[in-house]
């Protein structure tokens, strides 16, 4: 692989109740501003204790498994994922994010999320490592590949 290696940059959790996570994430310690929570008519679905620019920290993210369905095509459907956990590495660029899962899938491991152009901005996807955790591939964001987030 020509592309240099990805680096760890994200947890994400899905939550089955996102209210009482972010309670107890605060109660913690986790700093997750009301402008971070991502609320829909069905309930919240994304909450997030980092900055919308990537600043060198890890990002700490709650999703629900609706949510999770929609930017992981290999759990659309599920509903097993209450606690599942998403490890994220930041790639390069979009074309590195193609090329690893495409490494990552040629040699055996199974891939959940093809590469796609994600709502936020950045390119992305999905494969599992050897004991079945999720791991997402991420690009830089970009304004030129945003578009509205999906309906849950």
């Amino acid at each position: 692989m020509n592309n240099p290696r990805p680096m760890f940059s994200q947890l994400n959790i899905v939550s089955g109740d996102l209210a009482a996570s972010i309670e107890f994430y605060r109660r913690l310690g986790a700093e997750i501003p009301e402008e971070m929570v991502w609320r829909t008519p069905t309930g919240i679905h994304h909450a997030s204790a980092k900055a919308t620019e990537p600043t060198g920290e890890i990002a700490f993210d709650l999703d629900s498994p609706a949510f999770a369905g929609l930017w992981n095509a290999g759990w659309k459907g599920r509903d097993d994922l209450r606690g599942r956990v998403v490890v994220g590495f930041r790639a390069a660029s979009r074309d590195a994010v193609d090329a690893i899962y495409a490494d990552l899938t040629t040699a055996g491991h199974k891939g959940l999320q093809v590469p796609y152009d994600a709502f936020w901005g950045a390119r992305y996807a999905v494969v599992e490592d050897p004991d079945g955790v999720a791991v997402g591939l991420m690009s830089p964001a970009s304004p030129v590949f945003r578009s509205a987030p999906p309906g849950v």
